[in-house]
């Protein structure tokens, strides 16, 4: 039974926010969370296609921040590669495709333990922060590709749902809002919370403590009650003493 006393992690909503480039927004975040202990990142490229390319994009930045970054695709290994790590960070992208690739490379449990039982820091950005998560029945993203299972990290207890939008009601858009589209996932009997992480925001998590953080605030959605909104620097750590 995980004790998740050394759990760290910072789930964030999107790498990119309007008027900022790639990260730019959350670097002091990230560096704050890395610290000066760590000195280099394992990046999974998972969710996207070219992972190359992905891998050239986040090396650049982290090592504007000061941090070398390896790519776990770029390891004969990766399971390896996992057990050696002193930080992940998880990109975003299609949800469905990087939870089965880490199914495929046998990764779920290897990180979890990693982070859970080795207090391996966690940075995960949209599809990176889904898969933080206790399942991907929230995510937005088209199912690309068929995962064995839904079941995700299972860092938290609860579901999050990144680049969370209020419905506009200018709108002339006659479609289910992100809103209502929670709302049926509660229909369903026990199913978890979920945080609509607008973007601009993160959540921060360290052994049984959560805190918002960021440049927007949050939306939470429990069955059978009404959301709530959070503001930066909300502590939300009763959703980390759910049963998970």
């Amino acid at each position: 039974m995980a004790t998740y006393a050394k759990r760290r992690a910072l789930l964030i909503s999107s790498s990119n926010l309007h008027g900022f480039g790639y990260l730019e927004y959350c670097t002091k975040h990230i560096k704050d969370f890395l610290g000066s202990n760590t000195e280099k990142v394992l990046f999974v490229p998972y969710a996207l296609h070219d992972r190359d390319a992905y891998a050239a994009k986040a090396r650049a930045k982290f090592e504007d921040m000061g941090y070398k970054l390896d790519s776990v695709h770029e390891f004969s290994n990766p399971v390896e590669a996992v057990k050696s790590a002193q930080a992940f960070f998880v990109g975003g992208g299609n949800t469905f495709r990087l939870l089965k690739t880490l199914y495929d490379e046998n990764l779920i449990q290897e990180i979890r333990k990693r982070v859970v039982e080795d207090g391996i820091p966690y940075i995960g950005t949209s599809a990176g922060s889904n898969v933080g998560t206790c399942s991907i029945n929230t995510t937005n993203d088209m199912p690309i590709v068929y995962p064995p299972s839904f079941n995700a990290l299972n860092l938290v207890p609860f579901n999050i749902n990144v680049h969370y939008v209020d419905a506009d009601p200018t709108s002339t858009h006659k479609g289910e809002t992100r809103e209502q589209r929670i709302l049926e996932y509660h229909e369903v009997d026990n199913t978890p919370p979920v945080l609509g992480l607008r973007e601009g925001c993160m959540l921060l998590v360290e052994g049984d403590k959560a805190v918002l953080q960021g440049e927007t605030g949050a939306r939470l959605f429990t069955r059978g009650e009404d959301s709530v909104q959070y503001s930066p620097g909300a502590d939300l750590s009763f959703l980390l003493k759910m049963t998970s």
